[in-house]
């Protein structure tokens, strides 16, 4: 029986933020992008995804797939084989990080949802990649496919999610945790904090990435998930 790979994708992402990714780790194995335009919590969309997909899988997330991700670790250990977090963090929001999604949400609400993108563009990616058109092309796009009323349903998730730090050290399967190396969303001393509190982690520091590693440097994020794959 071929291999499952489920992929959840970040806030206002689909399956297009792992394109590449999926086309060349396709072969051989079954590939499942999860849906989080539905739920309305981080425990509704991790127990979607398991209602979805059948059996033992490999999960990997990035950002708020990585919370997902860890929900799902928390619900059924049992069912995934191998854990990748990319660019994500296991800690709950801040009174802060929680302020500045309110005001995003409001734009949303507002009618003033394209506004968003313009705000975020430079926290998203490196600075190597601020100029690149077609990058941020594909990051609109995967926004206005999203839609303002999931942004909203995501964005309330999200600060709501809870601390994944204290059942990390429970996670006893191969992990790969990765992050750009110019992320300033989730910096790499948060993904660090994952990778030493989880016995069987890996670290990979991705160069000349941001927030958007998976499509800022496709061909090494696949590398890693490639090896994380093949690990045993």
């Amino acid at each position: 029986m071929a291999e499952t790979l489920v992929l959840i994708p970040g806030l206002a992402c689909t399956a297009r933020l792992f394109e590449p990714q999926i086309a060349a780790l396709s072969t051989g194995r079954t590939i499942v992008v999860a849906d989080n335009t539905q739920g309305d919590s981080i425990p509704a969309m991790a127990s979607r995804l398991l209602s979805d997909v059948p059996g033992t899988f490999a999960l990997a997330g990035l950002s708020m797939g990585g919370y997902v991700a860890m929900e799902v670790m928390r619900q059924a250990p049992d069912r995934v084989e191998r854990l990748a977090l990319l660019d994500t963090s296991a800690r709950p929001d801040t009174p802060e990080a929680s302020q500045d999604r309110k005001r995003l949400m409001a734009l949303a609400d507002a009618g003033r949802f394209e506004e968003i993108h313009s705000a975020l563009w430079p926290r998203l990616v490196h600075p190597d990649h601020r100029s690149d058109q077609a990058l941020q092309d594909v990051l609109l796009g995967m926004m206005r496919e999203t839609g303002a009323g999931a942004y909203i349903r995501q964005q309330r998730a999200i600060m709501a999610r809870s601390d994944s730090r204290p059942s990390l050290p429970g996670i006893e399967i191969p992990t790969l945790v990765l992050v750009g190396e110019g992320d300033s969303i989730t910096p790499p001393e948060i993904a660090r904090e994952i990778a030493e509190m989880i016995e069987w982690a890996s670290l990979v520091v991705v160069p000349e990435a941001g927030h958007m590693s998976t499509l800022e440097q496709p061909e090494r994020v696949t590398q890693a998930l490639q090896l994380w794959l093949d690990r045993n």
